[in-house]
């Protein structure tokens, strides 16, 4: 799925999750100075963000395949090596990286599978590969949880992203390992994110942004009204804040 929505949208809807999330999954991968580095589908830069911080933007290369969201991220992180792309075809050479990172892309990937051994294959022996997707499964993600939970009063039936690649406990790990990477850890990382209030919470949704956005627009404005009640019961008054799972992997390209 390539998103065509702004990449301010984007911040305000799912980019104010990046950077709790960014420290966690660059923990996990062990980015530390002296490594090179590269974020698989970068967004707006959430990730790339804290990859500059560690090592230097000289040292970081990101992707996407969204044209406005690569923009963004370059204009944010100047001097990185930031280009427009599909993760099933990372145009950098075998082992260039010390570790391939990818931040709520892989339910997104039109072949996870796929996305994942270019990761590897850009990835030197020794090096490290890790990715996280929202925990949709068991709905740990609890913005989404609260809007599909929403849905679902009126639609039972709506399988909202319950259905995309990394979403359910273990999947990317599996993914891994079937890919050929070793020791590979399954995990769950955990970010924050504040809101002002239930506006604050709501009105991204309409952005019309990734999945969740895309299906609220499709619905007639009844409907609509519907969902946004059901989602403001079930938040408090006044400002608040919200925690947020994704499930993790990280493995290790094997020596020759």
């Amino acid at each position: 799925m390539q998103f065509a929505a702004p990449a301010e949208h984007y911040d305000r809807f799912m980019g104010r999750y990046a950077p709790t999330l960014a420290v966690a999954l660059a923990d996990a991968a062990g980015v530390t100075a002296g490594m090179r580095v590269v974020d698989v589908g970068c967004g707006p830069g959430g990730l790339t963000r804290e990859l500059v911080a560690r090592v230097g933007a000289k040292y970081v290369a990101a992707i996407d395949p969204a044209p406005q969201f690569a923009e963004a991220c370059r204009e944010r992180n100047p001097g990185a090596d930031v280009r427009v792309g599909a993760a099933e075809q990372l145009p950098w050479a075998d082992g260039e990286f010390d570790a391939a990172l990818s931040q709520l892309v892989i339910g997104f990937m039109r072949d996870p599978d796929r996305g994942v051994a270019e990761m590897k294959r850009v990835t030197r022996p020794g090096g490290t590969v890790a990715a996280c997707m929202w925990d949709i499964a068991t709905g740990g993600m609890t913005m989404l949880r609260i809007f599909w939970s929403a849905v679902r009063s009126l639609d039972p039936e709506s399988q909202g992203e319950r259905r995309m690649a990394g979403t359910v406990e273990g999947d990317i790990a599996e993914r891994f390992s079937r890919a050929g990477l070793v020791d590979v850890v399954g995990g769950a990382l955990v970010a924050r994110a504040d809101y002002a209030g239930f506006e604050d919470f709501w009105e991204p949704f309409t952005l019309a942004v990734g999945p969740a956005g895309e299906h609220l627009a499709s619905l007639p404005e009844e409907h609509r009204e519907a969902v946004r009640d059901a989602c403001r019961a079930a938040l408090p008054s006044g400002a608040f804040s919200l925690d947020a799972r994704a499930w993790s992997a990280s493995g290790t390209v094997p020596m020759p």
